[in-house]
């Protein structure tokens, strides 16, 4: 299928892109690597009468900082860039997730930005982000503000975002150096039907495909601070959560898959 007719607009600086999304209004969107947005145009699921084209804007939000307030990663870094960054032990969880997005060419075009605004419940970038209680900071009309990342996620593709408002950059503020994600997909490069995320040292446990956004699971995360095994910590995650049944599985399916990709997580995490 072929997306409905739009006008293409092309920013050139963030302030520029802020004021036409807002004179727009809420038909219109921002577009940087398209790998999500482009697909749900395709398929008529999105609609947008305008589209506002940030590539122009990559010199000025593609970056990664490693600085003594965190690691920063502009928005339009895209997944590739970080999967070749050197992160070191401290944050080599988010280099290591990178090779779960979909294939080579779309984590060279898709962005971290993108991903995050997607609001898609299985994304990586939003599990990690709400693993590592990253902020994002977005500009819109009223400046800059900064939000804490379970606070982003709203439900399927919902974010807090106001209709104007950019994600600029998203700042990791602490290290996480004993920290995986593991997922399963029907084929390499799908979308997941459930990830399980860890942080050994924060004592944090996030499952994907669970709920309508990135879950932290507290009865879980609580076995991890007790000093429980992994299968408890597993075990108590599947007890816990609630997962849907649709055409990729059944709830039990799901909760089978928690128990196996978790245990799976804590062990990488050791490593």
């Amino acid at each position: 299928m072929k997306p409905a007719p739009f006008t293409y607009h092309r920013a050139r600086d963030v302030e520029g892109a802020v004021a036409l999304l807002a004179e727009l209004g809420e038909d219109a969107k921002y577009i940087a690597g398209g790998q999500s947005l482009v697909a749900m145009m395709n398929f008529r699921l999105a609609r947008p009468a305008h589209l506002v084209d940030l590539t122009g804007l990559r010199g000025e939000l593609s970056s990664i900082r490693n600085e003594s307030g965190g690691l920063r990663i502009g928005a339009l870094t895209t997944h590739h860039q970080v999967e070749n960054a050197p992160l070191g032990q401290d944050f080599a969880v988010l280099r290591d997730t990178m090779k779960w997005i979909g294939h080579l060419p779309i984590r060279t075009r898709g962005t971290v930005g993108g991903s995050l605004a997607h609001s898609d419940a299985t994304a990586e970038w939003c599990l990690l982000a709400v693993l590592l209680g990253a902020e994002v900071v977005v500009q819109g009309s009223g400046g800059l503000r900064r939000v804490p990342a379970e606070d982003l996620f709203l439900g399927f593709f919902t974010t807090a975002l106001e209709p104007e408002e950019m994600i600029i950059e998203v700042v990791f503020p602490r290290a996480a150096s004993h920290a995986a994600l593991t997922e399963y997909a029907e084929r390499r490069g799908d979308f997941a039907i459930v990830a399980a995320a860890v942080d050994l040292d924060a004592k944090r446990v996030v499952l994907g495909g669970v709920a309508p956004v990135p879950l932290r699971v507290p009865e879980a995360e609580a076995v991890l601070a007790n000093g429980g095994t992994f299968a408890e910590c597993a075990e108590a995650a599947a007890t816990a959560i609630d997962p849907p049944a649709d055409g990729n599985g059944s709830a039990d399916y799901r909760r089978a898959l928690t128990r196996t990709l978790l245990v799976r997580a804590c062990a990488e995490a050791m490593q």
